[in-house]
């Protein structure tokens, strides 16, 4: 069953969600449900087990980039 939401934004932020709504070929609405089951589904979402969350954040991104990996391999495999 829809129901009705009222939100107040700042116009700005309105019209860039329109924008972002109409290039993507959806209505506001849709775009809006679609961010809020995002959200919730992030927090039904299992936790880590414990040894994958002791690795989350041991590489930062500045530690390897997409062409380090890419050299890697190609030393390894060619």
């Amino acid at each position: 069953m829809q129901s009705k939401l009222t939100l107040r934004l700042e116009e700005s932020v309105i019209k860039q969600a329109k924008v972002y709504a109409k290039t993507h070929h959806k209505s506001l609405s849709q775009v809006v449900s679609d961010y809020f089951q995002v959200l919730t589904m992030q927090e039904t979402q299992p936790t880590l087990p414990p040894i994958t969350q002791s690795l989350v954040g041991v590489l930062n991104k500045t530690d390897m980039d997409e062409n380090d990996y890419k050299q890697h391999l190609e030393n390894k495999y060619l």
